[in-house]
């Protein structure tokens, strides 16, 4: 398949936006003799022009050629290795281009995959999750190359996965928080079919691994955009899956779903992230349940609908320290 690509003159990223040491780590690798991009979300924030929070680098090399490339680096990762390349305090993420995930023999379950297959260029676009986090950019050649169409969903401001949707949110059902993660972050619609696909699905959160829910849970909700966030969790089902009694607390509530208290606690926390603050996991979690803790601070102590709060949550694998720092914070709003 041959990509669509844009030069230089076609779109707005410029060189002087990409940090110097990434810039640094492309260049090596290339004057070394191996395919070397931007890829990924800092590419489509620079494509919007956004600030990106952060660079990542796909090669050609294998992970051990990138580590002899850079004394300053490391490998990382077990299943899939990666090169961490170090400045100070700061470091840039260097991967080998890999292919799709395949379906492990025997099995149809989507879950089962075997994805630490290195590449080429294309079938890395293609193994990636959405269309909009597919794009590469090359300093040498200052061009943006697109596989899968995320240039054109750019310019419609759809979240998009790349493939069969339905397939791509069973075999990774937290690309499901991750679509409403995007699609808020970036004031986009979810494409119909993987909204759809999304609606069908969403009980495959119930099978996800539980730590990655929880981070991306963490990630989607502390966002400037948090408020929107939340709201489509509520709207396509999601957060049934993922904080059940806070999915009941909203819909036993007469109001539209804008006007509810939590999601007004959600839009003044973004507004907090918008400037500056850094939550932390108990702040995030306090905001999303301060309505609900008030309801049940005003039942009385034997009545059967009371709800224990921090014992729902740690079931659902939100760490015992947030949900008893939570605590202590909400006690205070008592």
């Amino acid at each position: 398949m041959e990509p669509r690509i844009l030069a230089r003159a076609e779109h707005p990223i410029s060189r002087r936006d990409i940090d110097a040491n990434v810039l640094k780590v492309l260049y090596r690798l290339a004057g070394a003799g191996f395919d070397a991009y931007l890829v990924g979300g800092g590419v489509r924030d620079l494509m919007l022009s956004r600030k990106p929070k952060d660079f990542d680098v796909a090669t050609s090399a294998h992970p051990q050629q990138v580590r002899d490339l850079f004394r300053n680096s490391r490998l990382i990762g077990r299943r899939f290795r990666l090169v961490h390349v170090f400045f100070g305090r700061q470091n840039v993420e260097v991967a080998t281009f890999r292919k799709q995930a395949e379906a492990v023999a025997d099995t149809d379950d989507p879950l089962i995959r075997l994805d630490n297959t290195f590449g080429t260029p294309e079938e890395d676009a293609f193994r990636r999750d959405f269309t909009v986090n597919a794009l590469f950019y090359s300093p040498q050649t200052f061009q943006v190359v697109d596989f899968p169409g995320g240039v054109d969903d750019l310019e419609a401001r759809l979240i998009r996965t790349i493939g069969d949707p339905e397939l791509r949110m069973r075999e990774d059902p937290v690309r499901m928080m991750r679509a409403v993660r995007f699609a808020a972050k970036l004031g986009f619609e979810i494409e119909p079919a993987t909204r759809a696909a999304i609606g069908r699905h969403r009980a495959d959160l119930d099978k996800a691994s539980v730590p990655r829910l929880v981070d991306e849970t963490y990630k989607t909700l502390g966002q400037p955009e948090a408020a929107h966030a939340l709201v489509l969790m509520e709207e396509l089902g999601l957060l049934d899956h993922v904080i059940p009694i806070l999915a009941a607390h909203l819909k036993s509530r007469g109001a539209t779903l804008a006007e509810q208290p939590a999601v007004r606690n959600m839009a003044a926390l973004g507004r907090s992230i918008g400037s500056g603050l850094s939550p932390d996991h108990s702040i995030v979690l306090a905001a999303l349940m301060l309505d609900l803790y008030r309801d049940e601070h005003r039942r009385e102590r034997g009545d059967p609908r009371r709800i224990d709060l921090l014992g729902a949550l740690r079931a659902r694998g939100f760490a015992r320290g947030d949900t008893e720092q939570m605590r202590l914070i909400l006690e205070a709003f008592a």
